[in-house]
């Protein structure tokens, strides 16, 4: 057994082609993110990756769409998303397939 600590993994990201990693696998990533109110992501495309989001707690909004706990979002490659945090709260993420580099900026 093994006792880690969440804070020490790039923004969340403890599964995945990343380093460092819990389990590394080319299969997917998984993150789990808390956010402050007024957090943020740049609009961007997944060009290979569906990336599907849990909101465990708070809320948020992405694009024009409010998001609230229990709600589980589906971004298919080259769905847009433009992230807002509107009241403090966490995220649960999985993307299929983990591929390095899958994050591109929209302007």
């Amino acid at each position: 057994m093994r006792v880690l600590k969440l804070k020490d993994y790039v923004r969340g990201w403890i599964i995945g082609d990343i380093t460092p990693a819990v389990l590394q696998t080319k299969a997917f990533e998984f993150c789990v993110k808390g956010y402050k109110a007024g957090d943020s992501e740049a609009a961007h495309v997944h060009k290979v990756a569906t990336e599907i989001s849990v909101v465990v707690t708070g809320s948020f909004k992405m694009n024009d769409t409010l998001l609230k706990k229990g709600d589980v979002l589906v971004m298919e490659p080259n769905d847009v998303g433009q992230f807002n945090c509107l009241e403090d709260g966490s995220t649960a993420v999985v993307k299929i397939p983990s591929v390095r580099g899958d994050k591109y900026l929209v302007e």
